[in-house]
């Protein structure tokens, strides 16, 4: 009998659909024995997300600063044959819940050696919450074998307004007569992400090698090179901005609330302004670094490959 623990925390219920539909093929094999952790902040995280409390979260997001979690029911020493995490990206990190069980001496004992996959479900902006993963992973002695990235149907434009409408009100639309399109992932993206169970199942039905090639050629991930100098540079400033306000107090302190309203000005500004400027110079320079772009694209598409 094989065994395969799946570590998973979603906020609205999308990720938890995308989890589910993924293991399908392994839940209903008789072979296999799954097993289901999922993550309970001992202070839940709200949804819909008031807007001041949506933005004093990142700060300790990208700063990994772990909330407690309600007890786990596994142990450091429990053993499986894989591991998967399955977890949203917040403010271009990997969501609180998730670092926050990666903190745990209980995942330092049930991932060393172990192999790992990671299934995202996100806007569209994937690529630096998984180099935090890799890192974090590599670490805790564990062997990243696998990366899915699902990401939103509306494009990156679009999903700029769609996605954080979902988040402050509850409802994923369309808005505005359609003119802003549903949120979140497509159901064909999550009816198609079963391919996946099914490749894991056969791999260790046959005892082959839950290595680097488990999920290759089944387009587990899409690098969009549009967005890589877009994420880099957002990444800087939520640590920096992110470690100004950790100075002025703890989360929820009146201390951070003005700064937080200004942010949220010069978030919105750089947002309409410096990114579309730096994809119009990332097309300019895109015949000077061609093979530059593809040597990124490679090792953020590592291990699955696109």
């Amino acid at each position: 009998m094989k065994k395969v623990l799946v570590v998973h925390y979603s906020q609205t219920g999308q990720l938890d659909s995308i989890t589910k539909r993924f293991m399908e093929p392994l839940i209903k094999a008789a072979d296999v024995e799954v097993t289901f952790e999922n993550l309970c902040p001992e202070e839940p995280f709200p949804f819909p997300w008031p807007f001041l409390t949506f933005l004093d979260t990142f700060p300790e997001c990208v700063h990994r600063d772990p909330p407690p979690l309600k007890a786990l029911s596994i142990q450091a020493d429990d053993d499986f044959d894989l591991v998967v995490l399955a977890y949203q990206v917040w403010f271009l990190s990997p969501s609180l819940p998730m670092t926050a069980f990666l903190q745990t001496s209980v995942a330092a004992g049930l991932l060393k050696d172990k192999p790992v996959v990671t299934l995202i479900g996100c806007r569209n902006m994937w690529l630096m919450a998984q180099e935090d993963m890799k890192q974090i992973l590599d670490g805790l002695g564990a062997k990243l074998v696998g990366n899915v990235a699902l990401v939103d149907e509306a494009g990156s434009f679009l999903s700029f307004f769609a996605t954080p409408l979902w988040m402050l009100t509850g409802r994923r639309g369309p808005f505005l007569g359609g003119r802003i399109p549903r949120a979140g992932v497509s159901q064909r993206e999550i009816d198609g992400c079963d391919r996946f169970g099914i490749r894991i199942r056969e791999r260790l039905r046959s005892g082959g090698p839950l290595d680097e090639t488990l999920l290759r050629g089944l387009h587990a991930v899409t690098v969009d090179d549009r967005l890589i100098s877009s994420e880099r540079t957002g990444k800087r400033a939520f640590r920096l901005w992110g470690r100004l306000l950790r100075t002025l107090g703890p989360k929820g302190s009146w201390q951070r609330k003005p700064v937080l309203v200004f942010y949220s000005i010069f978030l919105i500004a750089m947002i309409l302004t410096v990114v579309p400027l730096g994809v119009f110079i990332r097309k300019l320079t895109t015949p000077l670094s061609r093979k530059r772009i593809a040597r990124l694209r490679a090792d953020f598409a590592t291990p699955s490959g696109e």
